[in-house]
């Protein structure tokens, strides 16, 4: 399926041209995981059923509809820029519609990613290049601070991880690579086109 066909299966919109840019210049422009992307990364990584998703950069809300209609995991998705989450609203009310079973297993936090209330069953963490190095270390330091009060397997999940993010996460905190997926077709063009999994030990 393309990208329009999957936004008709979900019966949400988050296709077309992202003109809004980040409020802050700590946080990168918006663009959403591609469906193809996502295909590729779920043949290969599996959520167990009680696995509970952040989403951190969550735009329109792709990924937490994606993950909430293929898998039936509760998903949050976190967003700064008000237009985005207000788009991930509209879409989460037409994606009710169809999926009454779900209410209450999709929400959308508006705010920085820094001051998320990391929720003690939050334990799968996807990053998509959303913001720069000082963020993203204070996110994983909320992560790691939650884990202390409330141990749990964590992972993270990295698209388009850049070398920062990595040399961070394997010399400065406990989380190892466990695993790393590469996008058919994609990756011998674009090394970026991988997903990486980073487990807590």
């Amino acid at each position: 399926m393309n990208e329009h066909d999957y936004d008709q299966l979900l019966n949400i919109m988050t296709t077309g041209e992202q003109k809004v840019y980040s409020v802050t210049s700590h946080y990168h422009r918006y663009e959403p995981t591609p469906y193809e992307a996502l295909e590729g990364l779920f043949l290969e990584y599996h959520l167990k059923q009680g696995d509970q998703v952040v989403d951190f950069g969550c735009g329109k809300g792709r990924i937490s509809f994606y993950i909430n209609h293929f898998y039936q995991n509760a998903v949050t998705g976190v967003e700064i820029n008000e237009e985005f989450y207000k788009d991930a609203l509209r879409n989460l009310d037409a994606y009710l519609k169809k999926h009454q079973k779900s209410r209450d297993r999709v929400q959308f936090h508006c705010g920085l990613a820094q001051e998320y209330p990391i929720h003690p069953k939050d334990n799968r963490f996807y990053f998509f290049n959303p913001f720069t190095m000082p963020i993203f270390m204070k996110v994983i330091n909320n992560i790691l601070l939650s884990v202390e009060c409330f141990p749990r397997e964590v992972e993270l999940i990295l698209y388009y991880a850049t070398e920062e993010y990595t040399y961070f996460l394997d010399d400065q905190t406990a989380f190892e690579l466990k695993e790393e997926v590469r996008l058919p077709e994609l990756y011998d063009s674009n090394p970026y086109e991988k997903f990486l999994i980073y487990r807590l030990k």
